[in-house]
């Protein structure tokens, strides 16, 4: 039976042993769906991306979860553009590849300092929005996460955005509320079908472009994400849409702190473009990452 090599890569440190861990099967060319459920399922990460095709800078890819294979994963990418430079599978100095995915090309550019590559910036699918659910939904959501409306920050945008995944995002008076946070996962789980997102996403600010994160996935069979790439970019999405963010020419630059009460702790930045109109209509996310592991299985 053929080898199939693979790389564990820590998306958003620039270390290893933070951030959130993936796996990279580095050679997936003919696998199907099925197969690659079978060896996502072998790797304890939470999240495994699947290099399907190679053409130059042009890769395809596919992600899965536990749950199954999902649209789009952003710290899976981060790492996936980074790894493909530091292992040598594209030339040196290169700076952008595109991610080729059973929906859409993402575009990754790459960093470069004293001639290696740093940071990987990847924009991920448009940005959409649904109506918020009611307030008696937002009430069962708080109570489900250990809390409840005495903590919901009222100045920042409680609602839904997608940018490849639907996720429901909580807005919380301060890091140390989010942190306290012990949801019943049972109930989560319930309400997260009910309200058709993958995603609980409890949010507080740090100051006016800084935020801090706890991401809640149960339904893709995660229980929480230790530092998400698209639920970070939907909540950038959205705090654009709400001007409730600093702009300048066009765009806001955000940074969102994630993974700390995990002892995983990363940083996400998220830069979001505004139509002439003022609607955000495109987000970028970056970060580092760090490579801990090759090997074959």
């Amino acid at each position: 039976m053929a080898r199939i090599p693979y790389a564990l890569v820590d998306a958003f440190s620039p270390a290893p042993g933070a951030g959130n861990r993936v796996a990279i099967v580095l050679d997936a060319r003919g696998m199907g769906p099925e197969e690659m459920r079978r060896i996502a399922q072998r790797f304890p990460e939470w999240e495994t991306v699947f290099l399907t095709e190679r053409r130059e800078n042009a890769f395809g890819v596919r992600f899965f979860a536990p749950g199954g294979e999902v649209e789009f994963s952003g710290h899976a990418a981060i790492a996936l553009g980074l790894a493909l430079a530091r292992l040598g599978l594209v030339p040196e100095g290169t700076g952008r590849l595109f991610l080729h995915t059973p929906g859409e090309v993402l575009p990754v550019e790459l960093e470069h300092e004293g001639g290696l590559p740093k940071k990987a910036w990847v924009r991920g699918p448009v940005p959409r929005f649904r109506d918020p659910p009611a307030y008696r939904a937002l009430a069962e959501v708080l109570e489900a996460l250990s809390t409840d409306e005495r903590y919901l920050h009222r100045g920042l945008p409680y609602g839904v955005a997608y940018t490849g995944l639907w996720s429901l995002f909580v807005p919380l008076v301060a890091p140390g509320v989010v942190d306290a946070l012990e949801p019943e996962m049972a109930l989560l789980t319930e309400l997260s079908r009910r309200l058709d997102v993958a995603t609980v996403h409890a949010y507080a600010p740090m100051g006016p472009r800084s935020f801090y994160a706890r991401d809640f996935a149960p339904l893709l069979g995660i229980p929480e994400d230790p530092v998400t790439g698209s639920a970070n970019a939907a909540l950038g999405a959205l705090l654009a849409r709400a001007g409730v963010v600093p702009r300048r020419e066009g765009r806001a630059h955000l940074t969102i702190y994630q993974g700390h009460r995990l002892g995983n702790p990363g940083l996400v930045e998220v830069v979001v473009e505004y139509s002439p109109t003022g609607t955000p209509y495109s987000v970028q996310i970056g970060g580092e990452a760090a490579i801990v592991q090759t090997g074959e299985l």
